[in-house]
């Protein structure tokens, strides 16, 4: 009797997570079903879920990879640049402001973290004024730099790997130190791939967030052939609509690099949530 409970509360329990699945799913099949479709039945209809196999066509696809190819791919590698530059600075820097908040004691330590945390609490948009006139200042306006440097540094990283890392044994340090290890060799030899959960977890929500990155590039940068893969695909929409087709084609190819992160990093990312959620 218990036996069969099991198997049945196990088959609801599948059943239901298919079901979700499915309605998680359900918009990107939308929208790459939409890819395929000419822009006429888009501005007639809209997104729906219809099969016409006779409307279906590589078109968009097509004109994407050649007489679009040339704008296209300068915004998809573009993005490609920002995002690998700005995830693996933000993860190297904050990792370790993260690890040095947690690992060790100094006058100062718990006022730079409350700091932290009164960042995390003020919206980007207050302080984009302030950002763009010291980026005027570095000479760094229309350029990857301008686009990477202010935010390299994040809260929210950090506020992650330090209570990550809170958790951690401290003993780590002190075996380190009788091997003879700097201190920047125990960060690297022993506590980095200890916090390899925690790496990937936020690889995964820093490399989304700079992947979709829309106003401060769009700030920051004027020349067209530095302009992003958000910013190039806004640019594609007309008050005629008459380019819905190719955006809706590209955001699809735009989705790629996100789910190879994922797929990467995705068993890494519930437990450095979860741990790195409750230590400390």
């Amino acid at each position: 009797m218990r036996a069969k409970r099991f198997d049945t509360q196990t088959l609801l329990l599948v059943v239901l997570f298919v079901l979700l699945a499915a309605l998680a799913l359900f918009p990107f099949y939308c929208l790459a079903l939409a890819s395929l479709k000419p822009s006429k039945e888009l501005l007639r209809f809209g997104l729906n879920i219809r099969l016409q196999p006779e409307l279906l066509s590589l078109d968009n696809y097509t004109f994407i990879f050649s007489k679009g190819a040339a704008k296209y791919a300068t915004w998809y590698k573009n993005s490609l640049v920002i995002t690998v530059v700005y995830t693996a600075g933000c993860m190297l820097l904050s990792s370790m402001v993260g690890y040095g908040l947690a690992m060790y004691r100094f006058i100062g330590r718990n006022f730079i973290f409350l700091c932290v945390l009164l960042v995390m609490m003020i919206p980007v948009e207050i302080i984009m004024l302030p950002l763009y006139k010291q980026m005027i200042a570095l000479n760094l306006i229309d350029s990857f730099g301008g686009v990477i440097l202010p935010f390299v540094v994040s809260p929210l990283p950090i506020f992650f790997f330090r209570q990550y890392a809170s958790g951690l044994p401290k003993d780590f340090l002190d075996a380190g130190r009788i091997d003879g290890c700097s201190e920047y060799g125990i960060f690297f030899r022993i506590f980095v791939p200890i916090m390899t959960p925690a790496f990937g977890a936020m690889i995964i929500v820093q490399a989304l967030a700079s992947w979709n990155s829309f106003v401060w590039p769009l700030i920051v940068l004027s020349s067209g052939e530095k302009l992003t893969l958000p910013i190039g695909l806004s640019s594609l929409v007309t008050p005629y609509g008459n380019n819905y087709d190719i955006l809706i084609a590209g955001s699809v190819l735009a989705i790629v690099p996100i789910m190879i992160v994922f797929v990467f990093f995705q068993r890494y990312f519930v437990s450095g949530l979860t741990v790195g959620g409750v230590k400390g």
